[in-house]
C-alpha cells in the first residue's frame, strides 16, 4: 500500500487475473521472510522501502486443479498475507508477471471474489479499526 493516508495498493497482472505478489518458502525461510523475498523478485522493491504492519495477517485456504503440478484433482492451499506500506517512491520491475498496477482505495472492491476482495475487505476493517495510521 502507499500513502499517507493510503491512496492505493498493488497488483500483479496475470494472464486471467489480478493477484498478490506471492510464492513458496524455501527451506529454512519464515513466512515473513519469503513474503519480502517475493515481493522483491517479482516487483524489484527491496524489503527496506517496506514497513510491515506487525498487527495485520490474513489467512486463506482455497482449492486448486493439481494438473498444473504434474497431479490429478484438487490440492488446498494456503495463502497468507501481510500488510506492507512504501515508505518511499520505488520503480516496479516486473519480473513473473505480465503488468502491474496501482488500483486506487476505494473500497468495497471488486476486483476477484476468491483471494483479493476479502483480503481487500479484511485491511478496510483493519485500517478503521486503527485509525487509518500505518
Amino acid at each position: 500500500m502507499r500513502g499517507q493516508p493510503v491512496d492505493s495498493f498493488l497488483l500483479m497482472k496475470h494472464p486471467r487475473r489480478w493477484d498478490l505478489p506471492k510464492g513458496h518458502l524455501d527451506e529454512g525461510e519464515t513466512e515473513l521472510q519469503c513474503a519480502l523475498r517475493e515481493l522483491h523478485e517479482e516487483t524489484g522493491i527491496p524489503s527496506d522501502a517496506v514497513r510491515i504492519d506487525p498487527g495485520f495477517q490474513f489467512e486463506n485456504r482455497y482449492m486448486v486443479n493439481q494438473k498444473r503440478y504434474g497431479g490429478k484433482g484438487l490440492i488446498e492451499k494456503r495463502l497468507l498475507v501481510f500488510l506492507g506500506f512504501l515508505l518511499k517512491p520505488v520503480p516496479i520491475v516486473v519480473t513473473e508477471h505480465d503488468d502491474y498496477r496501482w488500483f486506487d482505495w476505494s473500497p468495497p472492491h471488486r476486483i476477484q471474489e476468491w483471494t483479493i476482495d476479502p483480503l481487500l475487505s479484511a485491511v478496510q476493517r483493519h485500517l478503521q479499526a486503527h485509525g487509518g495510521l500505518r
